[in-house]
């Protein structure tokens, strides 16, 4: 007779170990000690086998029957059911092991030998704020699609819309790692793309060349502005250089008997030093610079400390008080140098070299890399004239070139 759950409840120690079947193979092993094992018996190439199942009641009786089915279907294959319950305890423990943070730290190893170091740090300690708290712990087979897309929602709903995407594509890319190493078999980011809603873009407020130089007459007279986040302004627009390249200028990156400015690889945002001509006029404010902080290694040290940087709003917020907040930024000037000389007719890659606009196509840029220094050095003085024309109220209207 089969057994029955009442009857397993039933079931006593005695001074001897005894069974009772179940049927198929399946019994059930009760010991002196009341301990009370689940075992299958099986023939397999010729031999008698036992497989241990499990206790009760740990493992119900329909739970061991379960098990039972599974070895009998193995045993129709031609397969050791002892063998395969071995090979399936080594994967669950592989898959425990396996969770998504020692996957990731592997993924960002490999990663990070072609990155930035910065950008490398920066990457997994986004990792490790948005990502890990979450399903870092967690083998890989057990994260589904629900899991990533509560988690890039969570991301989203604190106002975080690029950061949400980015983490998405991160999450993504580990899991494609995994695929690819034999430690997953599905990737649930994958049809997450566009479940992030998308965020209007705000572009950059630029000066028009209208009101150009009436700023520039301005800057030179209003009296609620530091004379070095003056002089910080003035060589902005002359260089036309990112805000935080410009904040982070190092007196040794100038020479001034060659009128350059080469500003070192790592803070660039591309792969290569980037030189700037300096103008005649740049020159005289890099002097003028000197007069103020020639003694700290930066040209606009912090308030605080001659050994850091100015803080990168102190440029934003003496623009916000000469009554320019919402109309024109720091950054905007390079785009008004841009529409300014292109109208002008200069050369295209000209103006983009001299926006540090990195060349993507590899042939090309190693052609620019060693390009139009000395084209740029004749723009850049022309910028720097144009703009003394419009300070001193000339109308001046841009003509195209025929050398551009």
């Amino acid at each position: 007779m089969k057994l029955s759950d009442l009857a397993l409840r039933r079931l006593k120690p005695s001074e001897k170990t005894y069974r009772k079947a179940d049927g198929g193979g399946l019994f059930i092993e009760v010991r002196p000690t009341g301990a009370r094992y689940w075992r299958f018996a099986y023939r397999f190439a010729g031999k008698q086998k036992l497989l241990a199942v499990g206790t009760y009641p740990e493992i119900s009786l329909a739970e061991a029957r379960t098990i039972r089915d599974q070895a009998r279907a193995w045993l129709r294959e031609g397969k050791d059911p002892v063998s395969e319950r071995r090979k399936e305890r080594i994967e669950r423990e592989a898959q425990a092991a396996n969770t998504f943070k020692l996957v990731a730290l592997e993924w960002w190893e490999m990663k990070r030998g072609a990155w930035k170091e910065r950008h490398a740090t920066r990457t997994w300690r986004r990792i490790e704020r948005d990502i890990l708290p979450a399903i870092g712990n967690r083998p890989l087979p057990e994260i589904e699609p629900y899991d990533v897309l509560t988690l890039i929602k969570g991301i989203e709903a604190r106002g975080a819309i690029e950061t949400a995407k980015r983490q998405r594509a991160v999450i993504d890319s580990i899991f494609r790692y995994a695929i690819q190493t034999g430690r997953a078999k599905t990737n649930p980011a994958t049809n997450l793309v566009g479940v992030v809603k998308s965020k209007r873009t705000r572009h950059i407020p630029a000066m028009s060349r209208e009101a150009l130089g009436p700023f520039l007459r301005q800057l030179e007279e209003f009296d609620r502005i530091k004379p070095i986040t003056r002089l910080a302004l003035k060589l902005t627009i002359l260089t036309v250089a990112r805000s935080a390249e410009l904040r982070g200028a190092r007196w040794k990156e100038f020479d001034l008997e060659a009128r350059e400015w080469r500003i070192p690889a790592k803070r660039m945002k591309m792969p290569t030093e980037h030189i700037i001509p300096l103008s005649r006029q740049a020159v005289e404010v890099v002097e003028q610079i000197k007069v103020f902080t020639g003694r700290s290694p930066h040209l606009f040290p912090s308030d605080r400390s001659f050994h850091t940087s100015m803080s990168e709003n102190a440029m934003i917020y003496a623009m916000h008080r000469m009554g320019y907040k919402g109309i024109a930024t720091p950054h905007g000037f390079r785009a008004t140098f841009s529409t300014i000389a292109n109208e002008a007719g200069f050369n295209a890659d000209w103006i983009e070299k001299a926006l540090a606009h990195e060349e993507r196509n590899q042939v090309r840029k190693a052609y620019h890399r060693a390009l139009y220094v000395e084209e740029r050095r004749k723009l850049m003085q022309w910028w720097a004239d144009y703009l003394d024309g419009l300070k001193q109220g000339a109308q001046v209207v841009p003509i195209r070139r025929a050398d551009g």
